[in-house]
């Protein structure tokens, strides 16, 4: 009985099938538009083209046939989803390095080093997926991951080991590899211990105190989490001068503590503290204070610095507003003119040649990615999972409007990349774990019950 249970595990085979078709239909729009860029900008369709598709088809390819095997009822729109996003960043730094510029910046642009780190990364999702069976051993870890996130948060502060770069001191370098962004990885290790205290502590954060006209406030005592996440959030801000960090940080948290207590009093007190804590820091610290200005004040010539200020900005906005409904076509604008179109303003970038409707396309796909993790979070069948895949759901909707609420200057720009795109080891590698964590919690939340799994193999057995 236990053997044809087990055999009908992997039942699912037109969800799978399903799913390999999209993949190959996501890897041939990325070859497309890499053949789209060099036809557009050589008159040839470019001579890498063919190492550059096989290579990243072999990729998802591997990573399809280790989810099928390790996690065969997980969610089939996810992989495919993730493989378009990162294959489209692929061909914006492809394109961005075979443009002519006099920026220093856009020579940096490297799309070999960026295909080895999406090897890496699917790499990172494939091991999350063969080792961590369970993702519900990772609630026994809560205080460990806790720990474990502090102290990547605050690394870059150690002497000869952190470094500053374009003003922020958020990198760590490391002997024969380079920097990495340590607070990448933090996030995960830090939404995990969130979910852990939060199943852990939600009754007693869930009691309320007196109620100040519709809303009923939380109990002074119980106030004391918020209060220790907000003041590590204004301490990355003030020490490491690291805004997206400190946004992604305490945003994050507060919406798990909203979806574990169900109170609003909870989003409205967080609302308050950051925005209070926003406008203690312009007024005491220049860096901040700067930021605003350039949110403020794009125009000012005298904000007006190639790295630093408001030129990026500007220059990003003039992109998309060149780009308009339809965009210049790939291969066909001068997103190099964009300083750092690689890495933080690659979405700009994408806009000039894909236009509003491209950029539409890709927020839907961002979109879309986020719904299907929160759908995971509903379908969860105990409290932890729902939480973690709940935060890291928000965390990914949560990073994607930072950066594209900075570069639109809908809010002061913040330093984060756009995720899967933008050209960096650190952060690709730290989103496929979490689309790996996703893909476990997904797995486990669509996997009929052993009783049904086991009456339907009986059925199978009896209609042979």
């Amino acid at each position: 009985m236990s053997e044809v249970a087990e055999a009908s595990v992997t039942m699912p085979a037109k969800r799978r099938v399903a799913q390999l078709a999209m993949l190959a239909f996501a890897v041939a729009i990325v070859m497309g538009a890499y053949a789209n860029v060099g036809l557009a900008m050589g008159g040839a369709i470019p001579s890498g083209m063919l190492t550059y598709g096989l290579g990243l088809g072999a990729l998802m390819l591997a990573a399809y046939l280790v989810l099928a095997r390790f996690a065969p009822w997980a969610d089939p729109l996810i992989l495919p989803l993730v493989t378009l996003i990162n294959g489209l960043g692929l061909v914006m730094i492809f394109r961005l390095s075979e443009s002519p510029s006099t920026l220093p910046s856009a020579k940096l642009a490297s799309p070999s080093t960026q295909l080895m780190w999406t090897f890496v990364g699917i790499l990172m999702f494939s091991l999350t997926l063969i080792f961590l069976r369970d993702h519900r051993a990772l609630q026994r870890l809560t205080y460990t991951a806790g720990a474990v996130g502090l102290i990547l948060l605050i690394s870059p502060l150690t002497p000869f080991l952190g470094q500053e770069i374009n003003g922020a001191r958020i990198w760590v370098g490391i002997p024969g590899v380079g920097q990495i962004q340590p607070a990448e990885f933090a996030k995960l290790a830090l939404v995990v211990f969130f979910a852990g205290y939060l199943v852990a502590k939600r009754d007693v954060l869930a009691l309320a105190g007196r109620r100040l006209l519709f809303i009923d406030l939380p109990r002074a005592r119980d106030l004391g989490p918020v209060l220790i996440t907000w003041g590590v959030s204004l301490g990355v801000l003030v020490m490491q001068k690291d805004l997206g960090s400190s946004l992604l940080l305490f945003g994050t948290f507060v919406a798990m503590l909203y979806i574990a207590t169900q109170r609003s009093s909870w989003v409205i007190i967080g609302i308050l503290l950051f925005v209070g804590g926003a406008i203690m820091a312009g007024m005491l610290f220049n860096h901040v204070q700067q930021r605003f200005n350039v949110y403020l004040n794009p125009g000012d010539p005298v904000l007006f610095d190639a790295v630093g200020g408001s030129a990026q900005l500007m220059q990003g906005l003039f992109a998309m507003g060149s780009g308009g409904i339809l965009g210049t076509g790939l291969g066909q604008g001068h997103p190099e003119l964009i300083p750092l179109a690689f890495s933080d303003f690659i979405f700009p970038a994408t806009g000039e040649e894909l236009g509003l409707t491209g950029l539409m396309a890709l927020l839907m796909m961002y979109a879309l990615l986020v719904e299907r993790g929160l759908r995971t979070s509903v379908a969860a069948r105990d409290p932890f999972s729902k939480l973690l895949a709940g935060g890291l759901s928000f965390l990914l909707a949560w990073q994607v409007f930072i950066i594209v609420g900075g570069v639109t200057n809908l809010i002061p720009l913040t330093g984060l990349v756009t995720p899967f795109m933008s050209q960096g080891g650190s952060a690709l590698l730290s989103n496929w774990i979490l689309i790996a964590l996703l893909v476990r919690m997904s797995d486990a939340a669509r996997k009929p019950p052993p009783q049904a799994i086991q009456n339907e193999g009986m059925t199978q057995v009896f209609q042979r």
